[in-house]
């Protein structure tokens, strides 16, 4: 059930995409970054189909994926584009606005919004989501500002070649989809997550068997009624958080819980996708 609700979200993400292109940054010929531009710059360079160069590029793009993301992403992701790409070619290119800014912004906003959603179902549109992706599960660093820094250096250049106008309005579209983007990507946020509870054991053994998470466990006293109490102390990300609130309300409903957000983790923090041990 979990793997049609994924693909149904990929799905309509992917045809959001496609509107965004289609109705707001393609006719104004706002350009490509990321692999898409860097293909457009060496079929211009070379005598090199453009689309050669794009499968080119990509392929070892998605090897590195595969091996380093699982082929269930990988899969995710070649779905995606697919249905991006046939979106695009029934939706029709129609001028919603003839103002070109803001066309770059709410193109940027809608665009950002559908590869958020890709990503937090375990997609990708291919190119640079991937290697930023890969970046990120090495650094903690928001991977909507790592496929822009990304994406900036290809526009920067096609520039050159193209049109300064087309470039600086790609690169503000391109910016607004990397800080929504990382509105809807909270895989790097980590949060500090503190379990005051009488049943301590239980939400502990509970979180064990669910979560591939560490938890540290003290002893405590409530100040006023003297009881002894479990303080269970854990670092999860945002995205766990949905998932860590049944478990320890199902053990004990009247756990104290404390939720704060960390700055910085160091040490030995598992920082890929798969954080269940049971997943549904």
């Amino acid at each position: 059930m979990e793997k049609f609700y994924r693909l149904g979200a990929i799905f309509i993400a992917s045809i959001v995409m496609a509107i965004a292109f289609n109705m707001f940054l393609l006719p104004h010929e706002i350009l490509s970054g990321g692999v898409t531009g860097v293909a457009m710059i060496f079929g211009l360079m070379t005598p090199v189909n453009s689309g050669i160069w794009l499968i080119l590029l990509n392929l070892p793009i998605l090897i590195v994926g595969w091996m380093k993301l699982g082929k269930t992403f990988i899969a995710n992701s070649i779905f995606s584009v697919a249905v991006t790409s046939i979106a695009m070619l029934y939706i029709p290119i129609v001028q919603v606005t003839e103002d070109a800014l803001l066309s770059s912004v709410f193109g940027g906003v809608i665009s950002g919004a559908a590869v958020g959603i890709i990503i937090r179902f375990y997609g990708s549109t291919g190119g640079f989501d991937v290697i930023g992706l890969l970046l990120t599960m090495k650094r903690d660093i928001p991977l909507g500002f790592m496929v822009f820094t990304l994406n900036s250096g290809v526009v920067f250049i096609s520039g050159f070649i193209f049109n300064w106008e087309l470039a600086m309005y790609t690169m503000a579209s391109i910016y607004i989809t990397g800080i929504v983007v990382d509105r809807i990507h909270t895989r790097h946020i980590k949060l500090s997550l503190m379990v005051v509870t009488a049943k301590g054991d239980e939400v502990k053994k509970k979180l064990l068997s669910n979560l591939y998470r560490g938890i540290t466990v003290t002893d405590g006293e409530g100040a006023y009624t003297g009881a002894k109490v479990k303080v269970l102390h854990s670092v999860i990300t945002r995205y766990e958080l949905a998932f860590v609130r049944p478990l320890i309300r199902e053990i004990d409903p009247n756990a104290f819980v404390s939720i704060t957000e960390t700055m910085e983790v160091v040490g030995n923090f598992r920082r890929d996708e798969n954080y269940k041990k049971n997943p549904m």
